[in-house]
């Protein structure tokens, strides 16, 4: 055997057992706090898509204006080609 008394057996695996959970116990607060990180990034992205969405929007009715005004102006009308349609 390795020479130590069962309590000297018992201290150790008790030692272990304590540096393990330790171990666990740290791991879990640093996954916690990048899981805390990650959370606010993708909450910020979601933030930022939604106003180029809305800014795309506007951007898209406000060629769509320039568009039929210059189609007004020279007598034309717009062929139905030009027209992206309604799904985009």
């Amino acid at each position: 055997m390795n020479g130590n008394t069962p309590q000297e057996d018992t201290t150790m695996q008790e030692h272990d057992w304590l540096a393990r959970l330790e171990g666990i116990e740290s791991r879990i607060a640093y996954q916690e706090h990048w899981l805390d990180t990650l959370d606010q990034a993708v909450a910020a992205q979601e933030t930022r898509l939604s106003a180029l969405e809305r800014m795309n929007e506007l951007m898209q009715a406000k060629l769509r204006q320039q568009q039929h005004a210059l189609s007004d102006a020279s007598g034309e009308q717009a062929s139905l080609e030009d027209e992206r349609p309604p799904h985009y």
